[in-house]
């Protein structure tokens, strides 16, 4: 195989972002009963050798700005993001703001039904910037945003 076969295949792969806000970094230990038993590790290497030809990148951050700063740095170059901001999809501006202001687009996923939970988190600042919103379904919602991008 010749070297320009190479560079076509390293620049076929789809790169997508998964980037979780604040707790995710429990998913496993914390509220079993809303969120499942499985580590978001776990779920990552289950995705990864379902999907061998996307190279996914995972972040967690608790802090807002962090967040923010890894939507600036990817949103220009990324084939997609698919974003769990959660509790700051209810009270974050700049998290919203950051997502209108890339170019990559974003799906936001919600591991509950946040419309079956308490009324403030009925509201996203996310959501109307997003390209699509998956809820509900579990860690479910991120394989269903990975098959989005896929379809697009």
């Amino acid at each position: 195989m010749d070297i320009s076969c190479l560079k076509f295949y390293f620049f076929a792969l789809m790169e997508l972002l998964i980037l979780n806000g604040p707790n995710l970094n429990l998913l496993g230990r914390r509220e079993p009963e809303t969120y499942g038993n499985t580590s978001f590790d776990d779920y990552l290497e289950s995705l990864k050798k379902k999907y061998g030809n996307i190279d996914f990148t995972y972040y967690q951050s608790n802090i807002e700005g962090e967040i923010i700063d890894k939507l600036h740095e990817v949103g220009f170059s990324y084939d997609g993001i698919i974003l769990n901001a959660g509790a700051y999809t209810h009270t974050s501006i700049g998290i919203g703001d950051a997502v209108k202001a890339i170019e990559t687009p974003t799906i936001e996923v919600h591991i509950s039904n946040v419309y079956n939970r308490e009324e403030y988190r009925h509201h996203s600042y996310v959501s109307k910037n997003a390209a699509g919103i998956i809820v509900g379904f579990g860690l479910k919602g991120y394989e269903l945003a990975v098959q989005s991008f896929l379809k697009s």
